[in-house]
């Protein structure tokens, strides 16, 4: 009886090394998580826009509102880090005063629209703040057109509709398809880079009903159009306009009258974790 008790317990622990140990274990999740998730300035519901997202070989991040400050809070630091900017609002590159504090051991790649160098070595300097040049690692800088290109993930990048040139992103990695789509009304091209897309980040910068068309955001009705029509798996709202949602009842009341339409509908905050 003895011998058979350790036989099975054998077997058992066996099986659970088999599953679970690094070397058998080939499963990843990327990690999304939301570092800055206010629009337009930093309230008590959270910091401007920025999101990291944790694939198995690259570090990524989108925009760099404030909240790009925390990313330290989450990685090693020990891997490439490609960071992408929509726009040059200040609300999505604010926080890139705060690079000095990183080290990046495998250096940073800093993608975006044509001209991207130009305007950051305008504001990323002196009297400002410590200019590219002077930070603690390698920076290089990715200036994309409009189309896919091998990043070297792959990318697709289009314009939005925006009052400035903004670029929405649709990458590929990790056999996943993560599409990041603000700031920008309703579009043909955000629906094009939604499609079947595992993850859908988008803003919600009006409220329900709202419409701006003199300066484009999203309310959330069409930022669930987006999602269905793209046939997008899961769909996350960020960019939350300050102004309008002071607390984070007003973003919960979102998810409550919503989610009915788009299941499984993320409202996000600042330090949010998802796994896709």
């Amino acid at each position: 009886m003895k011998i058979d008790l350790l036989f099975s317990y054998q077997i058992i622990q066996n099986l659970h090394l088999n599953l679970f140990s690094p070397s058998h274990h080939t499963m990843f999740y990327m990690k999304v998580t939301f570092l800055g998730t206010n629009g337009w300035y930093d309230t008590v519901t959270g910091n401007t826009c920025s999101v990291l997202v944790q694939s198995e070989k690259f570090d990524i991040i989108f925009d760099a509102g404030n909240g790009i400050a925390k990313a330290d809070r989450y990685i090693t630091q020990e891997k490439p880090v490609y960071l992408f900017l929509s726009h040059f609002h200040l609300d999505h590159i604010a926080g890139l005063h705060t690079l000095v504090k990183f080290k990046f051991r495998k250096g940073l790649t800093i993608c975006g629209q044509p001209g991207t160098k130009e305007v950051l070595d305008s504001f990323v300097r002196e009297p400002f703040t410590v200019p590219f040049a002077k930070l603690p690692y390698q920076v290089n800088f990715l200036e994309l057109s409009e189309g896919e290109h091998p990043v070297p993930f792959q990318t697709e990048c289009r314009w939005l509709v925006h009052p400035v040139p903004c670029f929405g992103y649709r990458l590929v990695i990790d056999n996943k398809t993560i599409t990041y789509c603000t700031d920008t009304g309703f579009c043909r091209n955000a629906i094009i880079l939604a499609r079947n897309a595992d993850l859908l980040i988008t803003e919600c910068g009006l409220l329900p009903g709202e419409q701006s068309p003199e300066w484009p955001h999203l309310n959330p009705e069409n930022a669930i159009r987006i999602a269905q029509e793209s046939d997008a798996k899961r769909l996350a709202l960020m960019h939350f306009g300050a102004e309008v949602y002071k607390t984070q009842h007003d973003r919960a009341m979102v998810k409550k009258q919503f989610e009915p339409s788009f299941p499984g509908l993320v409202v996000a905050s600042d330090d949010l974790c998802i796994e896709i």
